[in-house]
């Protein structure tokens, strides 16, 4: 949501206007956009009309021109610039589609605190299956022939009738 008044990108200052709110002259900010430096709006007419983002823009050329750099380096450190903010949201993005969970994916913290969780023998279900189905091939042919050569006592008599 956003408040009252036009949107930051919104061109709505005349050129005069936009170079008293930054504290320069109409005749650079030609100069700023003949160099590429900005890019306003035009109305249908042809007028330039700047936005808040512009007035920021402009207001940084400003800084960069009291630090010493000429208009080639600015040109060069607002498209450093520029780039740097792009890359920034693409790895907000990016890190927050990094996280979504993936309802097949294995995670290693969550069987390290499965392995801590105390089990009843009793009750556990039995696994040895699912640990054979996990084996190489020869060691799951291994477990076969030992089960099959295995011998199950007979089960005592009872003595007692079953009805």
């Amino acid at each position: 949501m956003s408040g009252p008044g036009p949107a930051s990108d919104q061109g709505v200052y005349g050129i005069s206007t936009a170079a008293e709110l930054v504290g320069m002259g109409a005749q650079n900010l030609r100069l700023y956009e003949a160099r590429g430096l900005l890019e306003p709006d035009r109305t249908e007419g042809g007028t330039r009309r700047y936005s808040a983002d512009d007035l920021d823009r402009l207001r940084r050329i400003s800084d960069l021109l009291g630090a010493g750099l000429n208009l080639a380096g600015i040109a060069m450190v607002l498209d450093l610039e520029a780039e740097n903010t792009a890359l920034r949201a693409r790895r907000r993005r990016t890190t927050v589609a990094d996280h979504r969970i993936d309802p097949t994916e294995e995670i290693p913290e969550a069987d390290l605190l499965e392995q801590r969780i105390p089990v009843d023998p009793d009750t556990a279900p039995d696994t040895s299956a699912a640990v054979l189905l996990d084996a190489p091939t020869d060691l799951v042919n291994e477990a076969d022939q030992l089960e099959q050569q295995a011998e199950v006592p007979d089960e005592p008599e009872d003595d007692y009738p079953h009805q």
